[in-house]
């Protein structure tokens, strides 16, 4: 098992990596004082209660708590206001009260949608993450939850952080390929933003990555949880350093946006957040920084086989119109995170809107 510390003075907490951590879960949850007298609410979704629901419920009714479990459609519409009452009213039901833990089971979706139920709970409750997926090793780390609107992903939420993030890498075996490609698009992004030696690591160790290797998966997680760790410890809410984890977002999520969450021609987020991080390459080429920025990112994303094209499909208009909704949007100019090295990024509050039309377009023609 490898540690990490996520360093945030009194809320300072440990990320978990290693193989059959599940079985830890019982023993780790007295380790973090978390009292038996109150139930603890377990939320995951369909695609992971079969294989892990029974064994995490067993861990800790072994251990002496109490808990109930609440199981969302495994799809990125049910980071909703409907199903977030959904889950509140289970907790209601099962007494749940401010000494309770809710825990999140699963990948980006429960995560975020677990984390804002315990954000907003009683005004706030105690939350555990058990990330199933490689892309919740980004999404589990650093506190940021939420649900999305309808015109805007991640728009109600909080920041919220987990007691413990544990990460039991055996999960990951389940995962259809297209998810493990997604997931290594967001460990590709931090080496992109803070460590030239990662990135080329990542590089070098694509087809181990892919194949699921154990010892190339557990190092790439370390390496991706220490860079968001090092980053949160910095700036947890956001205020200036954290921004730079949003490298490809901006274009990313209104990606999702318009391809419509959990339809049959919905883009993972892995797979917009890989798209975008090549527009953000395209619009530091237009700020004047070298054109191997545009190339290597590219030429990455292609060996993780990511798409670096935008769905010829999707309405351009809509796609701006998503990202003047997103929270990155402000006073009337486009915040993007632009790569001026490789690991190396700035955050640029003045990007030209006419600019980002045309990278979108360009990106319909990327071969």
């Amino acid at each position: 098992m490898k540690e990490l510390t996520v360093e945030l003075g009194a809320r300072s907490y440990p990320i978990y990596i290693g193989e059959g951590l599940l079985q830890k879960l019982g023993e780790l949850c007295g380790k973090h004082g978390l009292g038996a007298a109150s139930p603890i609410l377990v939320v995951t979704d369909e695609h992971v209660a079969e294989p892990y629901l029974a064994q995490v419920m067993a861990q800790l009714a072994g251990a002496g708590y109490q808990a109930v479990s609440h199981i969302v459609p495994a799809e990125e519409s049910s980071k909703s206001l409907a199903v977030l009452e959904d889950i509140v009213t289970t907790a209601l039901k099962a007494g749940l009260d401010r000494k309770s833990t809710v825990i999140a089971l699963g990948g980006g979706v429960v995560g975020d949608l677990a984390g804002f139920v315990a954000a907003s709970y009683m005004r706030g409750v105690r939350f555990i993450q058990i990330p199933t997926t490689i892309l919740a090793h980004d999404s589990s780390v650093g506190g940021k939850v939420a649900v999305n609107h309808p015109l805007a992903k991640n728009i109600i939420g909080a920041f919220h952080q987990p007691e413990f993030v544990l990460y039991d890498t055996a999960t990951l075996k389940t995962l259809p390929p297209r998810e493990v490609r997604s997931g290594l698009a967001e460990m590709v992004k931090h080496g992109l933003i803070w460590d030239r030696t990662f990135t080329q690591w990542c590089e070098a160790n694509a087809e181990k990555l892919l194949a699921l290797d154990p010892q190339a998966l557990q190092h790439g997680l370390y390496e991706g949880c220490k860079v968001k760790a090092a980053v949160v410890s910095r700036d947890e809410r956001e205020n200036d350093l954290r921004a730079i984890l949003n490298l490809g977002h901006t274009i990313g999520h209104a990606i999702e946006a318009v391809s419509g969450y959990g339809q049959s021609q919905h883009v993972l987020h892995g797979e917009a957040i890989a798209i975008g991080m090549v527009g953000s390459a395209k619009l530091a080429l237009r700020l004047g920084y070298p054109q191997h920025i545009y190339t290597t990112t590219k030429r990455i994303l292609k060996k993780f086989e990511l798409p670096v094209r935008v769905p010829e499909h999707l309405d351009t208009e809509q796609m701006m119109s998503a990202m003047m909704h997103d929270k990155k949007f402000k006073e009337g100019r486009m915040v993007f995170v632009i790569p001026t090295e490789i690991g190396k990024v700035e955050i640029n509050h003045n990007v030209s809107a006419d600019w980002v039309r045309e990278v979108v377009e360009e990106l319909k023609r990327e071969d």
